[in-house]
């Protein structure tokens, strides 16, 4: 059976399954090959991702990080060329996620998809620069303030953080912001296959607000202002969402009445 506008037709399931697995095995392959070349330069990605910390504070002092296990600094190289390596083939993976979806699609249906296969890796690398430039100095200024010089009668207290935490900090929050930038995505994909619609949006926006508050508890650091970064942005891409799904709306009733 041959769908209109549709290069291919109906594949039986086991080449799907034959070219899923074909899909896979190049994004393993790739990912892997990605791996040992940010390996390569991991000291490089190491020192992007503790630049904010050692820029804090106006005092000049030399930061340090420590780690307490033997093992704990190979595996912190490790660690970080696997987020390198996930990060440099985003591209590649939704690509080729879109190739595997695509040949099931109408020519129409890949026309309303592909700008969204295109604002993905756009939207998501916008989330990781909010957080790297923007979220993660002012909230590491933040915590430092609460350091005490030692004197007299005093012992000082110093931030010393551990290599692997702090690392882990930093990635997961680069994750959280790149995949919460995601939402306009999900909303109009939403809209466009009539789940909601910008009415139902709007009607739900309190919940939404009241969501990105509970998530931006949940996946940034304990304090009120690294969370209202993260929380404005959501709210504001939710509003953007709306936007666009009124512009959206009447092309998807041409297309219903054309149908």
């Amino acid at each position: 059976m041959t769908s209109t506008g549709s290069k291919d037709t109906t594949m039986p399931l086991l080449d799907h399954l034959s070219e899923l697995r074909r899909r896979l095995i190049f994004c393993f392959v790739g990912v892997i090959f990605a791996f040992f070349l940010c390996y390569a330069f991991s000291q490089n990605i190491y020192n992007f991702l503790v630049e904010p910390l050692a820029n804090i504070g106006s005092d000049g002092r030399q930061r340090r990080m420590i780690f307490t296990g033997l093992h704990e600094a190979f595996f912190t190289q490790v660690k970080v060329a696997f987020f390198g390596a996930v990060f440099l083939m985003f591209p590649l993976i939704a690509t080729q996620i879109w190739r595997f979806v695509a040949p099931g699609l109408y020519a129409k249906e890949k026309r309303a998809f592909l700008p969204f296969l295109l604002a993905t890796p756009v939207l998501f690398l916008l989330g990781a620069v909010t957080v790297y430039y923007v979220v993660i100095p002012i909230a590491w200024e933040f915590f430092v303030s609460f350091e005490q010089i030692g004197g007299q009668g005093t012992l000082p207290m110093e931030l010393e953080p551990k290599v692997n935490e702090y690392l882990s900090l930093v990635m997961g929050l680069i994750l959280a912001f790149g995949i919460c930038f995601e939402l306009p995505i999900f909303l109009l994909l939403a809209t466009k296959v009539g789940i909601t619609n910008a009415e139902g949006l709007k009607k739900k926006r309190k919940y939404a607000i009241l969501f990105a508050f509970v998530l931006a508890a949940i996946v940034t650091p304990p304090d009120v202002i690294s969370q209202v970064l993260l929380a404005v942005p959501i709210i504001i891409l939710y509003e953007l969402s709306i936007f666009f799904a009124r512009h959206i709306e009447p092309e998807l009733e041409e297309t219903d009445a054309l149908d």
